[in-house]
């Protein structure tokens, strides 16, 4: 970590519950972020957290208004993140930044509209078209001692979604380790549990690589909604339950999905480095 500062001003946020450290570096200050997210978001720490956001100047000619860099608890860098960016976007939106405007992230470019600030901070964001690595069709793998048939959706960042009967029955720390850094994903994936609870109506339980069990993971909602409608069982908008809280998924085949849900604020704070 870069000595030029000996104090840090963060902002903690969270998105249904999957909670980040915001990091202003506008202009850039440090250098050292998988250190900074490995010290901050150890939940035994000072601040304690899925992971932290780093806002820096967009690239030169970008239409953005600021860029996004995600660095999850263990140090390693994501290309995107729905709940962080929508903290992201509420982080900006009350700095002067107005009701709509865009993101850049690792993962492209991120449209964000501020649909209401109170009584609740409700963000909607475009998340880009989903990508189908295996065209879409259901795979199966070994894992955890049985065979589970997933569904794979990129939205920048991959995610494999397996469909289950009831999603509060499965131990998803065991399991969606077993899945995350299975040799069938080389750069490891984020898992997702997925229950039917009707048409526009899903329970999604989370296992995010390089984290671990979340209360959220707002690409993985998406890619589950997406999942299900390709399946047929669902159809847009959903409703997307997750153990943090619910968010809304839109997506119609050949378009772009958008993830809407609030943003919230937990505290600030200047820290010693």
């Amino acid at each position: 970590m870069s000595a030029i500062l000996r104090e840090l001003t963060v902002t903690k946020m969270h998105g249904t519950h999957n909670d980040f450290i915001v990091v202003d570096e506008r202009p850039p200050r440090l250098s050292d972020y998988p250190s900074l997210a490995r010290r901050f978001c150890a939940r035994a720490g000072e601040l304690g957290a899925d992971g932290i956001l780093v806002v820096t100047a967009p690239p030169a000619g970008s239409m953005a208004l600021a860029t996004m860099r995600i660095f999850n608890a263990d140090g390693s860098e994501a290309e995107m993140c729905g709940n962080g960016v929508r903290c992201v976007a509420r982080y900006l939106a009350e700095r002067g930044a107005g009701d709509r405007f865009t993101i850049e992230t690792p993962a492209g470019p991120i449209a964000a509209e501020i649909l209401s600030r109170a009584p609740e901070f409700v963000v909607r964001v475009d998340v880009g078209a989903p990508v189908f690595p295996h065209g879409g069709e259901p795979e199966t793998v070994e894992a955890a001692g049985e065979t589970w048939t997933y569904h794979s959706v990129s939205l920048g960042n991959p995610h494999i979604v397996v469909f289950v009967d009831d999603v509060a029955a499965i131990d998803v720390a065991r399991i969606g380790a077993a899945l995350a850094t299975h040799a069938r994903f080389p750069g490891g994936t984020n898992v997702h549990f997925m229950q039917s609870l009707g048409r526009g109506d899903l329970a999604v339980r989370h296992y995010e690589r390089g984290v671990g069990i979340t209360q959220a993971c707002g690409t993985g909602a998406v890619a589950s909604a997406i999942a299900a409608i390709l399946a047929g069982t669902a159809q847009s908008p959903l409703t997307v339950r997750v153990p943090g809280g619910t968010l809304t998924v839109a997506w119609t085949r050949g378009a772009s999905a958008t993830l809407s849900g609030p943003a919230e604020t937990v505290f600030e704070r200047t820290i010693e480095l």
